[in-house]
């Protein structure tokens, strides 16, 4: 009996060559959350499923359920970022972003935002509008705090003091510390006025405006150290795409 067929969008995070012209995807679908499709003689040219089922394509896929992976019958293309590939810089990046998705495997309602997130930053990448550390700390501190782990951030954890020169952001923690707070629990300050503004603004305003913020140079790298900390302490394993990443964007 023919099993009933799904459609779902999806952007592929990973996709591994399997006999000679087949692929594995893992895909981010919205519902489903992150699932491993095989797209069989996908790698053939003439193929149907060739050009949906690259990495980073975002697609409508046609899925038949089976005991361990799903089945694309179909697969239609719904944005392609082709400016990804133009620079070693941005596809290390959002290989880092894709397997930090996949790592974090998000499920119902976070697996719908965890995808607007990534298919924003990837935008951006492919775009060339924003610096990549920007995009890189957005997605980092954005991902984290929508898979459970918003940081406390309104104020001073011990004090309750709102805002000054500097303050510690704990990353297995999650809590603020201001500057003399931090001092007295041995913490050296790890934010700046705008990190921390930023910091604020990436894990609480609404998803349109996540990018709507300006950050100096010294600020973003304050920035840049505390959300990659952050991300990377509250993930189970290591990335593999990490060690790369940072010999390309350090």
């Amino acid at each position: 009996m023919q099993m009933d067929t799904i459609v779902t969008p999806g952007l592929v995070l990973k996709e591994t060559r399997y006999k000679e012209s087949d692929r594995i995807l893992t895909i981010l679908t919205p519902e489903l959350g992150v699932i491993s499709a095989s797209a069989q003689s996908s790698l053939r040219l003439k193929n149907k499923l060739f050009s949906a089922c690259g990495l980073f394509c975002y697609s409508e896929f046609v899925l038949l359920p089976g005991r361990n992976m799903y089945t694309i019958r179909e697969a239609e293309v719904r944005n392609v970022f082709h400016g990804i590939s133009s620079t070693i810089e941005g596809m290390s990046l959002a290989m880092y972003l894709a397997e930090m998705a996949a790592a974090l495997s998000p499920t119902g309602e976070e697996a719908a935002k965890e995808l607007r997130l990534l298919l924003n930053c990837l935008y951006m990448i492919s775009e060339g509008k924003t610096d990549l550390h920007v995009v890189k700390a957005v997605f980092e501190l954005r991902t984290m705090s929508e898979c459970g782990f918003l940081p406390q951030l309104v104020c001073c954890k011990i004090c309750e003091k709102y805002d000054g020169p500097a303050f510690y952001l704990d990353p297995q923690e999650g809590i603020l510390l201001c500057e003399d707070c931090a001092k007295k629990a041995g913490k050296t300050c790890n934010l700046d006025t705008g990190a921390l503004y930023a910091l604020r603004h990436i894990c609480l305003v609404e998803d349109k405006k996540i990018f709507a913020f300006k950050i100096s140079v010294g600020s973003l790298a304050k920035l840049s150290a505390v959300a990659e900390r952050y991300a990377l302490t509250h993930l189970d394993k290591p990335l593999k795409s990490y060690d790369f990443l940072k010999s390309v964007l350090p």
